[in-house]
């Protein structure tokens, strides 16, 4: 007796849930995280102050077994120093977590429970960058994010490029969340991963912070 299409397109569906969707963190870098650095005084002041605009992005992409989610962070603000065509001391940048989305609403919310990244009591991450060196065509970026009351130093490969009237800096790297202390395990038949990639379009140009491209909490 034949299959009925019905029976056929059931047992379809069924092997593609247990395939599952896969890993978006296998294509990418992987930042490992260690001991938080002391960050060398350097020439902080020197050059021109460029200031990281709105039309920056910070972008994550996140899976569990099942599925994947993309999201980010509405809210960041820096600055950075640029002295001949390249940046000058150590720039910081801090980010509003409560301005944390991701593309479902129900998540959007969960993500600022203390199940993840709990808002409230952590109410801003920061990077501070301790060192930025030449790495083949690109640099490579070393510098502690302290996230979640967790503050551990990473390395990862950027793209930067300077000049009198625009810096900007590109990165996609993953992290381990449980590296800062992000434990949550999900469903026990739909584990959420634990390395989650990051996505980084920085924009700066010269000039004073306006007042979209100031943090708020």
């Amino acid at each position: 007796m034949k299959n009925s299409p019905l029976i056929s397109i059931g047992i379809l569906v069924a092997a593609l849930f247990s395939l599952g969707c896969s890993d978006p963190a296998n294509s990418v870098p992987k930042a490992s995280a260690s001991k938080a650095q002391e960050a060398t005084p350097g020439s902080s002041q020197v050059g021109a102050e460029y200031t990281i605009r709105s039309e920056s992005t910070i972008a994550f992409t996140a899976s569990k077994v099942t599925q994947t989610h993309q999201g980010g962070f509405k809210n960041f603000a820096g600055k950075f120093n640029v002295a001949d065509g390249k940046i000058a001391g150590l720039p910081e940048i801090k980010i509003a977590m409560p301005s944390i989305w991701a593309d479902n609403e129900k998540l959007t919310g969960h993500l600022k429970s203390p199940d993840f990244f709990d808002v409230k009591q952590f109410p801003v991450a920061t990077f501070t960058a301790t060192a930025i060196e030449p790495a083949g065509a690109g640099y490579k970026v070393t510098g502690n994010l302290d996230l979640h009351g967790v503050k551990k130093s990473v390395s990862f490969p950027a793209e930067i490029h300077a000049s009198p009237e625009a810096l900007s800096v590109k990165a996609e790297f993953a992290i381990n969340r449980r590296d800062f202390n992000i434990n949550y395990p999900g469903m026990p038949n739909d584990l959420i991963r634990d390395n989650v990639v990051l996505k980084l379009d920085i924009k700066a140009t010269p000039g004073p912070a306006r007042p979209e491209d100031q943090i708020a909490i």
